[in-house]
């Protein structure tokens, strides 16, 4: 790893306050305890390393009326009356897949079919509500 600078996890306990601002300030902060090898972000940096990792949602015009989404990559589909309905719905969806994610860290992160969704949960999960999640979402329309 290039790093100009890794702290020992000792040292970054004993001071936590100066390493947090650090952080904040000054930005990624890399630590090191025995063999495990760590960075610590802000919330503003995480929001700039996984602002490109957005949804690609197919939109379908069903023959009821109703907007049918569907994210193919993670296998997630969801229907409402409106555009807007749906994309609700499927935001919940996305959320729901994310916190079952983090839950579940190891058996998803280490499944070679959902290793690639990790930076898109990580999207996911620091939005500050459902709204910045379904703002995740860029809809196209997609073929019967």
């Amino acid at each position: 790893m290039i790093v100009q600078s890794t702290h020992n996890a000792t040292d970054v306990r004993k001071n936590w306050g100066q390493f947090n601002d650090d952080v904040v300030r000054k930005g990624p902060q890399f630590v090191q305890r025995n063999r495990d090898e760590w960075a610590a972000l802000s919330k503003e940096q995480l929001h700039a390393a996984f602002n490109s990792f957005y949804f690609n949602a197919n939109l379908f015009h069903e023959d009821d009326g109703s907007i049918t989404l569907s994210i193919r990559d993670l296998g997630i589909i969801a229907n409402g009356e409106t555009e807007e309905e749906a994309l609700a719905e499927l935001a919940e969806f996305l959320i729901d897949y994310a916190e079952e994610y983090q839950e579940e860290f190891e058996l998803y992160y280490r499944s070679p079919n959902r290793r690639d969704h990790f930076p898109f949960i990580m999207n996911v999960l620091i939005q500050d509500d459902i709204e910045g999640v379904k703002s995740l979402v860029k809809c196209q329309h997609g073929e019967k």
